[in-house]
Order: structure tokens, then sequence, then C-alpha cells
């Protein structure tokens, strides 16, 4: 598990995060076209006593920068509550409202960076300044046991954060990596492009999470 260092980070960004100056700019231009909107960092949401942590890539612009809930607004939270309410980590319906009472159970969802970026693309020091949030939000969930990284900077940024080596630990759609005293599993992201270009199917999204749930049973 990651060792805990003097001055840690808090698991959660605050809301009016400054520390990615483009990232900053974006959060104004959006909360000046679009006021009524979350347009902040986005904290993560689920069970304090998760054993499951899924990572993504960072807020969508539409989905949980408008929302203020992590996959919600857009069509990969769909995908991905749908598959989590399939293998039981759900309670509650997911109707992509964050007052919707969706509860997690036995899981948290995060994103590697906090704040939505333009394009939906982070930079390198963006994710690297995110980091120490996803080490403290994996630091303080206590029965945490596996983790699932959407895509392949979740899946760096997780590794990095784990105290692994990229070169020991390729991304890969179904891999499994142990790592830091934890079960890492890597899925292509759960994104509309991914799905609508065939990269990514339902059955190969369901696939990555009854390995999970294998894993979890298996103890």
């Amino acid at each position: 598990m990651p060792a805990k260092q003097h001055n840690q980070a808090p698991p959660e960004a605050p809301r009016d995060c400054a520390v990615c100056p483009r990232l900053v700019a974006y959060r104004r231009e959006n909360a000046a076209a679009n006021p009524a909107w979350f347009n902040g960092a986005v904290a993560s949401f689920g069970d304090p006593d998760a054993e499951l942590l899924v990572v993504g890539l960072a807020p969508g612009v539409t989905g949980a920068n408008r929302t203020g809930r992590p996959f919600t607004g857009d069509f990969a939270g769909a995908l991905l509550y749908g598959t989590l309410g399939k293998f039981g980590f759900t309670q509650g319906t997911f109707d992509a409202r964050p007052d919707d009472g969706l509860r997690l159970v036995g899981a948290m969802v995060t994103n590697a960076v906090r704040c939505v970026p333009p394009q939906n693309k982070p930079v390198g020091a963006e994710i690297n300044a995110c980091r120490p949030y996803l080490v403290s939000r994996i630091a303080a969930l206590p029965k945490l046991r596996v983790l699932v990284a959407l895509g392949k900077i979740a899946h760096d940024s997780t590794v990095r954060a784990l105290g692994g080596k990229l070169s020991a630990h390729k991304f890969a759609h179904g891999a499994r990596h142990e790592l830091g005293g934890y079960a890492l599993f890597d899925s292509y992201h759960c994104s509309r492009y991914n799905t609508n270009t065939g990269r990514l199917t339902q059955e190969m999204f369901e696939d990555v999470f009854a390995s999970v749930r294998d894993e979890l049973i298996r103890g």
C-alpha cells in the first residue's frame, strides 16, 4: 500500500482548486457560459468502506462538470453505473442526476484528474498535479482491495500512485496487475466514442467487472 507522507493531500481537491491554470481558466469559461452548472473539482462518489475503486480520466464537460458527480450526465455513466449495478455494487436507480438516490455499495468512483480539461485531454503536468489526491483517496479506503482503471491515462496515474513502474505494468484491456498490495484491472474507457467505434463493447466491459467480482469473492 502507498506509504503515507508528511503534508499528504486530502482525498478530495477543493471545489475551487487553483493548482492548474489552464483548468482553472476552462472552469471559469464554463461557469460564465453555464452558471447553474457545478463547474468545480469533482469529488469521488461512493462507499467509504469500498473494496473496489474505479478510476476514470476526468469529468466530462456536460457530464460530471455539469452535475458535480463522477460519470453522471453523459453516456459513460449509464454504462458504468449499469455495469456496477449488474455486479451488485449499487442500490437504487441511476437516473443521470446527482439527486437520483443512487448509492454505491462496496465501491467508489473517482477520476485521475478532478477538474474538466479542454477537449477531455489533460496534459501531463495536470495529471501529475492531481495525483496526490488519488494517492490520498486510495490510502483513505481501509477495505480497498481492487482498482479498475478506465483508459491508459487513468492506468498510468494509478500505477504511479501505487508506486509501480509503467514498464512493468503496461495498459491492456482486461489485464490484471498486482502492485502496492492491490489488484489493478484495466479497461478501455466506457466513453461513447469507444463504444460507437466498437473498441469497447458492453460484453467486454462487463467481463472486466466479472473478473473483479470473482477477485473479491475469492478473498
